[in-house]
């Protein structure tokens, strides 16, 4: 089985994390969403709704598997036997970051780091930037899955 991780706090999952997985799933037999758990960051929406977010928004995939993780995501892939990491692209900025974790991923465990550059309708799209937008009453609603988009505005109307 060919396997693969696509990593990230998803704090909420857009448009731009579902193209990456939706791409890594047409490539591979089974790919983990590994939501990273950031103790020193408090999201907006808790690890379990993400999950939830998650789970929903790629129900049709089929061989996408959601779960949380805290620790090293080279920790994570050696417990599944995941040989993959895969990443998107928005601007070469991510990119220096990026190829540093790349590198430091394989030394420490050989997991090889694949990048995708993301489809150009998404190259601005971030998880803060959503939030941002639609804190000051933006309309982020074809950024998001519809569920994700109800929740963000729900959960910003509560705050």
């Amino acid at each position: 089985m060919r396997r693969a991780v696509c990593p990230g706090s998803f704090d909420p999952i857009h448009n731009g994390h579902l193209d990456v997985i939706g791409r890594a799933a047409r490539l591979y037999d089974v790919v983990h969403v590994a939501v990273m758990i950031n103790k020193s960051k408090q999201g907006l929406f808790s690890i379990e709704e993400r999950i939830d977010m998650i789970r929903e928004a790629t129900a049709d995939y089929g061989n996408v598997e959601v779960e949380s993780f805290h620790g090293l995501l080279v920790d994570f892939c050696k417990q599944r036997d995941i040989p993959a990491i895969v990443k998107g692209l928005r601007a070469v900025s991510d990119f220096d970051y990026e190829l540093q974790m790349a590198q430091m991923n394989m030394g420490l465990s050989g997991v090889e780091t694949l990048f995708v550059p993301t489809i150009p309708t998404y190259s601005f799209l971030s998880s803060s930037l959503v939030k941002e937008v639609a804190t000051w009453g933006g309309d982020v609603a074809h950024l998001l899955p519809a569920h994700v988009h109800a929740a963000l505005v729900e959960r910003l109307r509560a705050k």
